[in-house]
């Protein structure tokens, strides 16, 4: 595929403030026809620049007012072990988002549940019985400053 021109850019932009937008609504924002506007979004999804369309919730409404970083050493850095690893930390529905992180710690977990008990639970039945897992340290949020799921490019 071709680079991105500032056309796609304008749509990828729009569809982060709302992928609720029609295709119409697009056109009609930008000034153009809808089937330059479709074909440009179906591209884009062909070639993985949009990967997904989601809703995002609001945790507390749904009684989820826990959120915790947790920082993970693994054992053994061997490719299988870290692979493995991750295998079983995409089992774990609590777990939102993981990166592979350098520094003191190998993985960065974003962990959200109701409350200090269920992540209690969490950490002692989950994750500290993984296979190959070293050490876990902990940082509870008290107050989300930002959250923001738009990239700017």
């Amino acid at each position: 595929m071709k680079q991105l021109d500032s056309t796609d850019h304008q749509i990828l932009h729009l569809l982060q403030k709302n992928a609720k937008f029609t295709i119409k609504e697009i056109a009609t924002e930008m000034g153009m026809t809808t089937t330059p506007v479709y074909e440009r979004i179906k591209r884009m999804e062909e070639h993985g620049y949009i990967q997904n369309y989601v809703a995002l919730l609001d945790k507390h409404k749904l009684g989820l007012y826990l959120t915790v970083f947790c920082k993970v050493t693994l054992l053994d850095h061997s490719k299988a072990q870290m692979e493995s690893f991750e295998s079983q930390i995409n089992t774990h529905q609590e777990i939102i988002e993981c990166f592979q992180i350098a520094g003191d710690f190998d993985y960065l977990l974003k962990v959200v549940l109701k409350d200090m008990a269920a992540y209690q639970n969490f950490m002692v039945e989950k994750i500290a019985n993984l296979p190959n897992v070293q050490k876990i340290q902990s940082s509870f949020v008290m107050n989300e400053v930002k959250c923001n799921t738009q990239l700017h490019f």
